[in-house]
């Protein structure tokens, strides 16, 4: 079985509280529920020796996640620990003109168990592009989080990539979902 690696994508503070979000008290309670159970996550991870590696959106000046801004900052329940590499991206897909690629590989890495932030932008991209490049992937199907778009809930949004990547593949790399209470159990 191939190494594994926790990924976490774009677990910052202000995705959690996003302005003119259609339902803010539900969306931040359920975005606190989504970093707890991540938590949970990172602490089984980090006991079993299991690598963890952080992506961090940088936006530009004026952007929610304007690099260096609170907004920016990762949630304090998920900082990265001494060793914990956080690659920086500044598109939805973590792979894109990043250094993830090339630290998965250092570590010999095949196998990803990814959870984080924008289910239809960051982690969608993301998990099909890791599966390209030849890594299988877990999603975990409750450590995603995102607000409401297009007419959309974002439970409507999890449930539908939680059902989309149950079944996803390409060239024999596969994403499977697990809840995170299963996931490193």
């Amino acid at each position: 079985m191939a190494q594994e690696a926790v990924v976490l994508i774009d677990v910052q503070k202000g995705l959690f509280e996003i302005p003119g979000s259609p339902r803010p008290a539900e969306t931040r309670a359920a975005g606190d529920a989504v970093v707890s159970r991540i938590a949970d996550l990172l602490g089984r991870a980090r006991a079993r020796g299991v690598p963890v590696l952080f992506v961090q959106h940088d936006g530009g000046a004026g952007h929610l996640l304007e690099t260096g801004a609170a907004a920016w900052q990762i949630r304090d329940e998920l900082a990265p620990q001494s060793g914990e590499p956080v690659i920086h991206k500044t598109g939805c897909d973590s792979f894109f003109q990043t250094t993830l690629d090339a630290e998965l590989k250092t570590r010999g890495i095949g196998r990803l168990v990814i959870a984080g932030c924008m289910t239809q932008y960051c982690i969608d991209t993301s998990v099909r592009r890791a599966v390209s490049l030849g890594y299988d992937v877990t999603l975990v199907a409750d450590g995603h989080m995102t607000i409401d778009t297009g007419g959309l809930t974002f439970e409507q949004i999890i449930a539908h990539h939680n059902n989309i990547f149950s079944a996803f593949s390409a060239g024999g790399h596969k994403v499977s979902t697990e809840l995170a209470g299963k996931v490193l159990a």
